[in-house]
């Protein structure tokens, strides 16, 4: 595949809005960390059940479902930089909605914030993502992609710090050796603090947001337009629904987006199964961030050499292996497996986007781009089955144990079924899409 290396990947012409359009990847990514030990925090401070708590990845995960296809319907119509501003705008008011939710000490306030919140992130990335693979070469958008992408665990990085150092360890409800059997004016009193400790990360993200959709105001974009006449809205979803490649990738994209959320969620659940606090189990997740910063930096490297669904077959089956770990190791080397997954998922989002987008003209990817958006949905659903699994025996994490091990062991059966299906889709693409072209490379 020597021909591809010889193609750049980031012009000199357009490295300017290529940079300021990548912050975003880290914008949204430090909005999913900070954003999942919640989850666990929730939990403990408003006394919910698993289930009940993953409320929180229905907020978060749903306002992507319900923007992603207005946001593309918009992009239509007017720039990407409207887009930008208008996603910056939703994501720094969600934010900035934490502060009179901690007031008010209401849950579903907080789940509203969120869902805002994400309303914006649905604008950023149906922007985003088609507009980096449209900076250059289609025979290089996935490795653009891909390197704007890695990007996003920085972000994520960030966030986790942030939930780890000024959230988990400030929480008075994790100190309490039994935070449910307190007196009521002794909870009520902890929950308010810790409410507020919630609130504050928020706030700040949503000031500087604000900082950030100003710089973009002020800053010049470039606007791709297509050539000729635009087609109608129903030209474009008949045309996309007979595109196999797209739909079974957005198929795909849904299954990875749950399989992330629940391995990076449900840390803290396993860490607490074998004994281990939620600020150490922040440790494991930050590790975990680490291996996929360095597994996005090896798979843009290896996409190079190998064919885009290929790379993505053989990351999931790895994958796959390391959660058959997860479930049937006890302990700490259990745990470990689960970290381990993050190197292989890396390669997934951005490899999984840019082969179902491949194919298509712009204006088909703004509309195929929402759609893959809106498959960040998997991230609601997903989560909350696992949830209902670990309290299959009660509101604890190991209660029962199914087929020899813990529910929360065997609850990431969920994450190895969508591996399975994505490593089947990476085979059908390249047998269907990328065989000949590889021979044809060897030969030359």
């Amino acid at each position: 595949m020597d021909t591809y290396s010889k193609i750049p990947v980031v012009s000199k012409k357009v490295l300017i809005p290529f940079i300021l359009v990548t912050s975003l990847f880290a914008l949204w990514g430090f909005a999913n960390a900070v954003t999942d030990p919640m989850v666990q925090a929730f939990k403990k401070v408003l006394e919910l059940s698993n289930s009940q708590a993953a409320w929180v990845q229905m907020a978060f995960y749903g306002g992507y479902f319900c923007m992603a296809l207005p946001a593309a319907m918009f992009m239509r119509k007017y720039s990407y930089k409207v887009g930008v501003l208008i996603g910056l705008a939703l994501y720094a008011t969600g934010a900035l909605l934490f502060y009179p939710a901690a007031q008010t000490e209401s849950f579903l306030f907080f789940c509203v914030g969120l869902y805002i919140l994400t309303f914006g992130l649905a604008f950023l990335e149906t922007a985003a993502n088609p507009y980096i693979l449209a900076m250059g070469a289609k025979e290089t958008a996935t490795q653009r992609l891909n390197l704007a992408q890695a990007f996003n665990p920085v972000g994520l990085i960030a966030g986790l710090l942030v939930a780890q150092q000024f959230v988990l360890k400030n929480l008075q409800s994790d100190d309490v050796e039994n935070f449910r059997s307190l007196d009521e004016a002794s909870k009520v009193l902890i929950r308010t603090s810790d409410l507020m400790v919630i609130r504050n990360p928020y706030v700040i993200l949503g000031l500087v947001i604000t900082a950030v959709f100003i710089i973009f105001l002020l800053s010049k974009m470039p606007q791709s337009k297509d050539k000729g006449g635009m087609p109608s809205i129903g030209e474009t979803f008949a045309t996309l629904a007979k595109n196999a490649k797209y739909v079974l990738g957005v198929l795909a994209q849904i299954l990875y987006v749950g399989a992330q959320i629940m391995c990076w969620t449900y840390i803290y659940q396993y860490a607490e199964a074998i004994g281990i606090d939620s600020v150490t189990a922040g440790s494991y997740q930050l590790f975990a961030f680490g291996l996929f910063i360095v597994g996005r930096a090896v798979g843009t490297y290896m996409l190079r050499f190998f064919s885009s669904g290929k790379l993505l077959m053989y990351f999931a089956l790895s994958a796959l292996t390391f959660v058959l770990g997860t479930m049937f190791i006890q302990g700490n080397f259990g745990l470990y497996c689960l970290v381990g997954i993050s190197f292989f998922m890396s390669l997934m989002f951005p490899t999984i986007y840019g082969i179902a987008l491949g194919d298509l003209t712009e204006e088909q990817s703004k509309i195929g781009s929402a759609g893959l958006v809106m498959a960040i949905v998997g991230g609601a659903l997903m989560p909350k089955l696992q949830g209902i699994i670990i309290d299959a025996g009660g509101t604890g994490v190991a209660d029962t144990k199914i087929l020899g091990v813990s529910e929360v062991n065997f609850s990431f059966i969920l994450p190895l079924l969508c591996f399975l299906y994505i490593a089947w889709y990476g085979l059908r693409v390249f047998r269907r899409h990328e065989a000949a072209d590889d021979i044809l490379h060897e030969s030359n």
